[in-house]
């Protein structure tokens, strides 16, 4: 089962913490194509969320073409987002910085100090 929970203290709606949550698994291969999901209330009652809200989310991610809902089957991953958009954001930082004589650390220090949205 995926791993992971919510903070209520987050600005964050509940339902978009769920999709990234699972977005991020596929994307770093924790859930594969064509893995089974756990059913929307197993997920909700370990969140600790109603199940409308990961509803919701995976919704959501069906519409990204992430997730498969095939009647008998449940929930399945039916694709990856490729190269995930954060990683290749990162590289790119890394690179611009290095261009720039910015080492790791230094990058790492800066992106602390600015306000996380």
């Amino acid at each position: 089962m995926l791993e992971f929970q919510v903070d209520r203290r987050e600005p964050v709606p509940l339902h978009d913490q769920v999709a990234a949550e699972i977005r991020r698994a596929i994307a770093d291969g924790e859930a594969p194509p064509g893995e089974r999901l756990p059913p929307a209330r197993d997920l909700a009652a370990v969140l600790g969320v109603n199940s409308n809200t990961v509803l919701r989310a995976l919704r959501g991610l069906r519409d990204e073409g992430l997730l498969a809902f095939r009647r008998g089957r449940g929930i399945t991953v039916a694709g990856t987002p490729g190269r995930s958009v954060v990683v290749d954001q990162a590289r790119h930082l890394l690179e611009v910085g290095r261009r720039h004589g910015y080492r790791r650390e230094e990058l790492v220090g800066l992106l602390r100090q600015l306000p996380y949205p």
